[in-house]
């Protein structure tokens, strides 16, 4: 085992035109992950594919999940891969327990 830092790849269809979407998904695993990954990569397919894998061990899959992945729960499963201990703050909170806190705040 090595301590390299993990490889996310983002395999989407040319032919459905995902480019915009996978790079969007990519952008926000970048922002929210920065330093802890070592790449991201963005791989172009055909035939309705689209499949996100961390350190290929497949996380997202539009058949199998059917459809796509909000942000919220992608990056919760490439947390769960990459850093299970890890706070995503908001993201890891129900709206309730964010209404909740905000309410006690005023």
């Amino acid at each position: 085992m090595t301590d390299s830092k993990p490889r996310i790849t983002i395999e989407y269809c040319t032919q459905c035109n995902w480019l915009l979407r996978s790079a969007w998904m990519a952008q926000e695993l970048l922002q929210t992950f920065s330093d802890s990954l070592g790449e991201v990569s963005l791989i172009p397919g055909t035939g309705g594919i689209f499949q996100i894998r961390a350190d290929g061990e497949l996380v997202w899959e539009r058949v199998r999940d059917a459809g796509f992945p909000g942000p919220k729960e992608l990056k919760q499963r490439i947390r769960d891969r990459i850093d299970p201990q890890r706070d995503l703050g908001h993201l890891d909170r129900s709206s309730s327990e964010i209404k909740d806190k905000s309410e006690s705040a005023g």
